[in-house]
């Protein structure tokens, strides 16, 4: 039986700070955009019943939402967030495939199981 891919997209208001850098070493806010990809095979005629697959997103982005993403990460890159919330999803998901988050428009971070 083939696999097939299916994604849902949620997002998280936060604020940040990245200590050190030039532009971004003050508190200032973001809109993320959450992507995540799982993978398998249909069951019952699907990979996963949606519903299911937002509740468990949602219930992991609750702790990012409204926060100060200092409290959570010593370096809240975007690629260090998209990494953290990889690891929390993977260990509820044993089909996860990728999460991208988008910082605002036009700027993007991938971490994707097939190609580390």
């Amino acid at each position: 039986m083939e696999k097939m891919r299916l994604g849902i997209i949620e997002s998280i208001d936060t604020a940040h700070y990245l200590p050190g850098h030039e532009t971004c070493g003050i508190v200032h806010g973001h809109t993320y955009r959450v992507e995540v990809v799982i993978e398998g095979e249909k069951n019952g005629g699907m990979v996963m019943d949606f519903a299911d697959l937002k509740k468990i997103v949602k219930d992991i982005l609750k702790d990012y939402d409204h926060t100060l993403l200092n409290n959570i990460l010593s370096y809240p890159s975007s690629e260090n967030l998209c990494e953290n919330i990889y690891s929390k999803l993977s260990e509820k998901l044993k089909m996860l495939v990728k999460v991208r988050i988008w910082e605002g428009e036009g700027k993007w971070c991938e971490f994707d199981s097939t190609t580390s």
